[in-house]
């Protein structure tokens, strides 16, 4: 039983219940509109959670939906619009659905649902402030320097030196902070944190060669690390479980290659297995940091009521290892005898004691003398020395034996310097304390408000460890003596870290919290760095890593992890914390630098998409931070600052020139086009002096009927003759409406611009289409170029096939473009059989270039063959100039007089003066005139009969359309009055037959009598050119290329039917000819 469906829209959005009730008055609507609907709201159900973004996109979610279908009357007027583009609505719920999934380091859960299809949890970011910002940058900033080293470079640089090195670094960092936040905050910031920043506001190249720059710093990072995680465990933990002998420095440094690599190992085996564990520890190791610190401050506060019992033996002024001995004396009362101690025995173990053990005295102070001890005012300046040398305490003096050994004793437990100390290595070494402001930028997707969190939580993230640090150098100044603070390893406090013996309640709490610190930044580092070489890979800027791009199935970089691997190793081989340390500087400080130019260049660019929320910014810290990074890589290792910098470089170049082409709305473009601004307008300021004068090509390249070039040789001669140099601007014209053809257009301008790269042209393509080539001609040689980048020249391919044309377009466009380019003051260049001109990989052994100066318009004729000469394809070949002489000239002062003018040009040629004597006029020239007549006499009438026939037919249109009005019989009766010849397709055929055969028979048997009603004004030309081209031909039938004056057309256009003609007759005989025409101006000079 069929049933009736009425459907009635829904007026009341929020009850869905009550639908009924308004069906009354409710317009019907389909079903078909209904479930297309419904369809609709599926498909955009389905992508509205789709993270995979373009980057010509404008919003951050692209519309790929383009089948909704809008009916109604509310917007007919944007019905056309409405397929491509959406409406406001749909674009805000768009926006509104948008999730960005997490990124960097935290690995997808996968699970498998019951049909066994694999499903990713998409977790919505909730982190804030403080866990997703301010928590990383601490844990990243605070790690092995401070534990391990900060206290020795106190001792070496003193209080004010060490605050002047702290104060530098983390003004550096935060200067880059503020830069970063801004880039951070001005739009999302996807996958790939701090280098996708860089990338996209510098471009390719800059952010490829900064990207791998922070790749090599986090993976040397992780070296650094994991240097500091053994050299805690061998020098503090297990000091005995040493594999090479203990003693000499060899023996540790092999000690710290071997558990370095297995370490490293191990550590590598973790990040395979699974992310996850890592980020799981991740706050364990932050606690270890932070009780840590803790321990180091309740120390310090405990000074203040008791010192710790820790006490440094000093042999004169010398400190001692005093991990062997207990008692700080020569000899000690035992049971009312004198017995001498350990000490005794190690400096004189034969009877025969050393002599500066004999002249002093033992004396033991506190390592830890406390707040108020009043020890700051010993420790503020600073005390740099040799590698190799006692570290000594500065305030007592000791008598030293005359014939002191400067040699390293390693018999007596002296504590010395093991390197060379001074303010620049301090400040390599202690830069890498601060890096680590990049955590929060790189997880930005795992963020509530990203743009809030990571400005807030990385600038208070600096603040807080700056004022940790600065006050670590204070405190450890004034609670620390000196010579202890020295003491790099702790061996003159029984072999415990210096922060250690100040730390409460135990030593073991800095050992502790130290090892697992290294670990877990080591770790960190093993998990950043592939994943950021992986972003740089699948970005397909750097051909050559794309296979460091793939990785697991569920997008873990295995790929990357091993190359990792093998770059940290190079760190460990190195196995001197003190010497990966400034490399490390090195690259992070290239990173903050271009994050700094980023900022500066966008904000005096003054982009309209440059709107940060972060407005606490101005272009003058960023060029200020900048500056600091650039004078602090130089401080730390100008050699290591030269080497990274080539390194940049030569990524830089890699990907200008091999890279994968991408167009990221970055701010060197931007730069670049304000400077082409610039660069034009000034142009424009000043004529260009002939000094400066070089040929700015607009190259007129025809295109076949597939839109393919027709002579790709045109593109070799322009290339031979710029040498890369100045403008050139290759166009083609497309014959048609811009409608009709705007894809055909599209299309040439493609495969004009390939074959500019086959051919490596530097220059710009441009395909017009108009209604008739010759229009498009005139619109080319007018408006091509920009401002004060304008052509000065045109090169173009002789029409070869004029003569087999039906119709004189061709001819006439020529014409006219030599008549327009003399009117814009142009010169221009006409190569014939360009088809036969050399390729670019060819190379001409031997020859000449030609050159046949009849008239002087501007030098452009000298200029031309020492531009070609500069070209590999043409420097073998010779130059060679001839000019003609007149009867009443004299042809050997104008040898001389040429060859003079040559010197002053400074060009290279030979000089041969023709002598072209007056003669009567030769019978060959008058057929040739008579031929040539007649040929233009033939292409005329032919042209009236197209004509006549063209009327025709529109008339019998016309007539066929007003049949059916009331004017048929006047239009019919008109019709005789206006076309005296009816042509069918046989009529014409035989006329056009009649024709030639009878102008073929008239023409060939009865030249003679008909001399005399020739042209004589086409007679002498004609004399001319057979003439010349004998010459021409007798002097230069060898030659590699013929460079001859082009004459102009006649200003009486009756004329122009022969002047192709003059043309052909000059060049006859001749293979590679180029026909120069001057612009009027001179564009060579014998000045300086």
């Amino acid at each position: 039983m069929p049933t009736n469906f009425t459907v009635v829209p829904v007026e009341d959005a929020e009850g869905g219940s009550n639908s009924a009730a308004a069906a009354g008055g409710s317009k019907p609507v389909s079903l078909g509109k209904i479930f297309r609907e419904e369809e609709d709201e599926d498909l955009q159900g389905s992508h509205s959670g789709d993270d995979s973004q373009r980057e010509s996109s404008p919003f951050i979610s692209s519309d790929t939906d383009r089948q909704h279908y809008y009916e109604g009357k509310n917007m007919a007027l944007f019905e056309e619009e409405m397929d491509s583009t959406p409406m406001v609505s749909s674009l805000l719920n768009k926006l509104a659905n948008y999730t960005n999934l997490t990124q960097g380091v935290r690995e997808h859960e996968e699970a498998e649902n019951e049909d066994g299809v694999r499903t990713v949890t998409v977790v919505v970011p909730q982190m804030g402030t403080f866990i997703g910002v301010y928590l990383p940058c601490m844990q990243n900033i605070l790690g092995v320097i401070l534990f391990l080293r900060l206290t020795w470079i106190v001792g070496t640089a003193g209080i004010l030196g060490s605050f002047a090195i702290v104060s530098m670094c983390c003004i550096c960092t935060l200067l880059t902070a503020i830069s970063m936040s801004a880039i951070a905050t001005n739009g999302v910031v996807p996958a790939g944190g701090s280098y996708y920043m860089i990338s996209r506001s510098l471009g390719p190249e800059f952010g490829g060669a900064v990207g791998l720059c922070l790749y090599l710093g986090t993976t040397f990072a992780g070296s650094m690390y994991i240097l500091g995680t053994i050299e805690i465990l061998l020098t503090y933990i297990v000091p005995t479980a040493t594999v090479f002998k203990e003693g000499e420095d060899a023996a540790m440094l092999n000690n710290m290659r071997v558990y370095g690599t297995g370490c490293l190992v191990l550590m590598a085996l973790v990040v395979f297995v699974g992310v996850k564990y890592v980020n799981k520890l991740a706050l364990v190791f932050l606690a270890c940091v932070v009780l840590s610190i803790m321990a180091t401050y309740a120390g310090v506060v405990k000074t203040l009521i008791e010192p710790p019992e820790f006490n440094v033996c000093l042999l004169g002024n010398r400190s001692l290892r005093n991990e062997k001995f207990e008692i700080c004396a020569k000899t000690v009362v035992v049971k009312n005898n004198t017995v001498t101690t350990e000490l005794w025995n190690i400096f004189c173990p034969n009877a025969t004691c050393d002599d500066y053990f004999k002249l002093n005295n033992l004396t033991e102070i506190q390592a830890i003398p406390g707040l108020l001890s009043g020890v700051i005012k010993d420790n503020l300046w600073g005390k740099y020395d040799q590698a190799g040398k006692f570290i000594e305490k500065q305030q007592l003096s000791a008598p030293a034996p005359e014939q002191q050994t400067l040699s390293k004793d390693t018999d007596k437990p002296y504590v010395y310097t093991d390197i060379t100390t001074y303010f620049t290595l301090l400040v390599g070494i202690y830069f890498p304390s601060v890096t680590g402001i990049m955590a929060g930028s790189n997880r930005s997707g795992d963020l509530r408000d990203a743009q809030r969190s990571i400005p807030i939580g990385t600038i208070m993230a600096i603040l807080t460890t700056s004022f940790i640090y600065i006050s670590c150098v204070v405190l450890f100044g004034a609670c620390i003596e000196g010579v202890v603070l020295r003491d790099k390893f702790g061996f003159s406090v029984k072999k415990n870290p210096v922060v250690g013996t100040l730390a409460w309640p135990s030593p073991w709490v800095i050992v502790i919290g130290s090892f697992f610190s290294c670990c877990g930044a080591g770790l960190q580092s093993l998990t950043g760095a592939p994943r950021l070489l992986q972003a740089i890979a699948r970005d397909g800027i750097i051909p050559f890593l794309q296979v460091f791009g793939h990785g697991k199935a569920n997008g873990e970089p295995t790929w990357a992890l091993l190359l990792t691997v093998g770059i940290c190793e190079i760190g460990i081989l190195i196995a001197s914390l003190d010497a990966v340390a400034p490399i490390l500087s090195m690259f992070f400080l290239m990173c903050y630098l271009f994050v700094n130019l980023a900022c500066a260049v966008q904000t005096l660019l003054r982009t309209p998409n440059w709107r940060p929320r972060f407005k606490f910014y101005h272009w003058t810290l960023s060029f200020l931070g900048m500056s600091l990074c650039l004078s602090l890589m130089f401080i730390s290792s100008w050699y290591y600052a030269l080497v990274a910098m080539v390194i940049a470089g030569c990524i830089y170049k890699y990907i200008e020139y091999r890279g994968a082409v991408k167009e990221w709305g970055d701010g060197i473009r931007g730069l670049s086009l304000n400077a082409a601004r610039y660069a034009l307008i000034r142009l424009e300021e000043a004529p260009l002096h002939t000094k400066n004068w070089r040929p700015q090509l607009l190259v007129m390249c025809k295109l076949d009927s597939e839109l393919a070039v027709k002579h790709p040789r045109l593109m070799s001669f322009t290339t031979q003759l710029k040498a890369g140099k100045g403008l050139t601007i290759v166009c083609s014209v497309l014959e048609g409406t811009y409608m009709t053809r705007g894809g055909d257009a599209k299309t040439g301008e493609q495969n004009l611009k390939a074959a500019m790269a086959a051919e490596r042209m530097k220059g710009f393509s441009h395909v017009v289409v108009s209604s008739n080539l010759r229009d498009g001609f005139s619109l080319l040689v007018q408006s091509a170029g920009l401002g004060g980048m304008k052509h000065n020249t045109v090169l173009m391919a002789w029409p070869a096939a004029w003569k087999l044309a039906r119709d004189l377009s061709a001819r006439r466009n020529f014409i006219e473009t030599v008549r327009e380019t003399t009117e814009a003051h142009q010169a221009l260049l006409v190569a014939k059989n360009i088809d036969h001109f050399p390729s670019n990989q060819e190379r001409l052994k031997e020859g000449t270039i030609d050159v046949w100066w009849i008239v002087h318009d501007g030098g452009l004729l000298m200029l031309l063959p020492f531009l070609l000469s500069q070209h590999k394809v043409w420097r073998k070949c010779k130059m060679r100039i001839f000019t003609v002489a007149q009867m009443d000239d004299n042809s050997i002062k104008m040898k001389k007089d040429l060859q003079m003018f040559l010197y002053h040009l400074r060009l290279d040629a030979e000089v041969e003066v023709v002598e072209m004597h007056d003669s009567d006029i030769s019978a060959f020239t008058y057929e040739k005139t008579l031929v040539m007549e007649q040929r233009s006499q033939m292409l005329k009438q032919m042209q009236l009969s197209r004509t006549e026939r063209e009327r025709e037919a529109q008339l019998i249109h016309d007539q066929n359309t007003a049949s059916h009005s009331t004017m048929n019989d006047k239009a019919a009766g008109a019709t005789p009055d206006r076309v005296h010849m009816t042509w069918t397709k046989d009529k014409l055929v035989n006329e056009r037959n009649r024709q030639r055969e009878g102008m073929g028979v008239k023409d060939m048997f009865n030249m003679k009598p008909e001399w005399e009603t020739l042209n004589q004004s086409n007679v002498r030309r004609m004399h001319t050119a057979v003439k010349l081209n004998g010459v021409v031909v007798q002097k230069s039938q060898n030659s590699q290329l013929v460079l001859l004056n082009m004459p102009g057309p006649p200003k009486n256009k009756k004329g122009d039917e022969n002047y192709m003609e003059f043309l052909e007759v000059l060049m006859d005989g001749l293979d590679r000819v180029l026909l120069v025409r001057g612009g009027g101006r001179e564009v060579i000079t014998i000045y300086s």
